[in-house]
C-alpha cells in the first residue's frame, strides 16, 4: 500500500516562494510516476506536474510552465515542488500522487483510477 505524506503549504504574498514535499513509503516498482495536482475551490482538478522517477522526465501544466520546478530525491523517497512567482491564481489545495505511468493528453495530466494521494496541502498566495 503506497503512502503519500505531502506537505509545504503556507501563506506567501504573490511574487514569493514555497516548496512542497511529498514522501512516498510502502512502494514498489510500479510506482513509476509522482507529481502534484491542484484544486481550487470552485474550479476543476488540475494536474500541475509530474516526475518520471526512472529517468526524471518532467511535464507541467501551461499555467506553471517556467515557474514551478519538480524533482525528485530518490534516496529520501521524496519529490519536491518548488513554486517560484506565485500568483494569486495558483491558490489551491495540492495534492501529491503517485501512478504507474505519467499520461498526459493534450496538455492535461490524465491519472488512473488506481493512483494514490496525499491529504493536500494548501498554498495561499495572496496580494
Amino acid at each position: 500500500q503506497v503512502r503519500l505524506v505531502d506537505s509545504g503549504g503556507d501563506s506567501v504574498q504573490a511574487g514569493g516562494s514555497l516548496r512542497l514535499s511529498c514522501v512516498a513509503s510502502g512502494y514498489t516498482i510500479w510506482n513509476f510516476c509522482m507529481g502534484w495536482f491542484r484544486q481550487a475551490p470552485g474550479k476543476e482538478r488540475e494536474g500541475v506536474a509530474s516526475i518520471t522517477l526512472g529517468d526524471s522526465s518532467t511535464h507541467y501544466s501551461d499555467s506553471v510552465k517556467g515557474r514551478f520546478t519538480i524533482a525528485q530525491d530518490r534516496a529520501k523517497n521524496t519529490v519536491y515542488l518548488q513554486m517560484n512567482r506565485l500568483e494569486v491564481e495558483d491558490n489551491a489545495m495540492y495534492y501529491c500522487v503517485a501512478d504507474r505511468e505519467c499520461t498526459w493528453l493534450l496538455g492535461h495530466w490524465s491519472v488512473a483510477e488506481h493512483a494514490a494521494w496525499g491529504e493536500g496541502t494548501k498554498v495561499t498566495v495572496s496580494t
